[in-house]
């Protein structure tokens, strides 16, 4: 049985875990569990599968869950969720939890040693050579959970580097797809979290309708796969049933296909390298009749030329990038900006920083923290 360490437990993608180790309760064991602030989603969590460990954001709450349950040990913090991470009795850890949060207790699980099932992109796009390194020399492998990714690593097992002419990741493209810019100016946080085919979490929802999810995956796969920017296409494919593909140098492609379902790439993160029934709907091309694509429209959504540009620059500059856009989205979510602030915030942001080349760990720390002051400060003046 294979004993499984949930990050971020109680988001969509944690839930989804969990829902797929009760299916195969006989493969996996949950038995570590951290996890922000939804106390009553992670009791019946604890209750129903009974962890030996969890952690939660801070010392008030771990007070209060210890008042409801006895049966598990509570710790708190950031620095709870980086020792529930390397929870030596795990032998999986699946990092869920949500933006730059992800990145301290990812690295502290590889450095553990244990097997990574990512969810987290922020991970790599905050720090992807600390990571890959990290998981190099701890000889841990990533998996990745993301669809997209999910679908990369499924089209190229048993390919050798050399054979990949590029990749191309599909995109929704949100429910805002085709809208041109001055036809977003009114849009609200309700619309925009409205996701026409997937169920997401409010944060990578809007990321979802900017198009900086997309960029966000764009700097995670070159990182995963080791390509160059220019290796990695996006193509927005309203349907979500190629999820992405591969084009090898003969000029003939793979592709990987389902329904937009979160519990098949889940599952196959948890399995690999077998396959389980991850019990998700079957497809069936014939009802579905027409798949289509297209490239996306850069000038309506440009937080994915953004994207394109950091990785191009390097270092520190991805960090800034996803600091800045954490910060834009908050205050959409919270009614202090509009949609086109968003991306109006990361670009003033990032438009004067000056990236810092081959960085520390505590150099993309400090870039982030920057780049959130920054973009506060441009919020602000917008806010007034």
């Amino acid at each position: 049985m294979k004993r499984i360490t949930v990050l971020g437990s109680t988001g969509s993608i944690g839930r989804s875990t969990l829902d797929v180790i009760s299916r195969n309760s006989a493969d996996f064991r949950a038995v570590a569990l951290a996890a922000g602030r939804n106390m009553d989603l992670l009791e019946a969590q604890i209750r129903e599968f009974r962890p030996e460990i969890v952690a939660v954001a801070d010392e008030t709450m771990a007070a209060e869950l210890g008042r409801r349950v006895n049966s598990v040990r509570i710790l708190y913090g950031p620095e709870g969720s980086m020792r529930v991470a390397a929870y030596e009795s795990s032998d999986f850890v699946v990092s869920a939890i949500v933006g730059s949060a992800g990145l301290l207790p990812t690295l502290a699980a590889i450095r553990a040693g244990k097997d990574i099932g990512l969810a987290n992109k922020e991970a790599l796009v905050m720090a992807g050579s600390i990571v890959m390194e990290e998981a190099k020399q701890n000889n841990v492998r990533i998996i990745p959970v993301d669809s997209e990714h999910s679908a990369v690593y499924q089209c190229l097992e048993g390919r050798k580097k050399d054979e990949i002419s590029r990749i191309v990741l599909t995109a929704s493209g949100g429910p805002f797809v085709n809208k041109a810019r001055h036809e977003l100016e009114k849009i609200t946080a309700e619309d925009a979290l409205k996701h026409p085919n997937w169920s997401m979490g409010r944060k990578i929802s809007i990321d979802s309708a900017t198009l900086m999810n997309k960029g966000l995956e764009v700097i995670e796969a070159c990182w995963l796969f080791d390509l160059s920017p220019d290796q990695v296409d996006v193509l927005i494919h309203p349907q979500s049933i190629v999820h992405s593909m591969v084009e090898f140098r003969d000029r003939t492609f793979l592709a990987q296909m389902s329904m937009p379902d979160m519990r098949a790439p889940i599952a196959y993160a948890l399995s690999w390298p077998e396959r389980l029934d991850a019990s998700i709907q079957g497809l069936e091309l014939d009802r579905i009749g027409t798949l289509t694509f297209k490239k996306p429209d850069h000038d309506s959504f440009p937080c994915l030329s953004f994207a394109y540009d950091a990785i191009r620059t390097g270092g520190t500059a991805p960090a800034a990038l996803n600091a800045a856009n954490e910060i834009a989205v908050h205050a959409f979510l919270y009614k202090r900006i509009g949609f086109n602030d968003i991306p109006e915030i990361i670009n003033k942001t990032i438009r004067d920083y000056t990236a810092k080349s081959h960085p520390s760990l505590e150099d993309l720390l400090a870039a982030d923290r920057l780049a959130r002051e920054t973009a506060e400060s441009y919020i602000k003046e917008i806010s007034q």
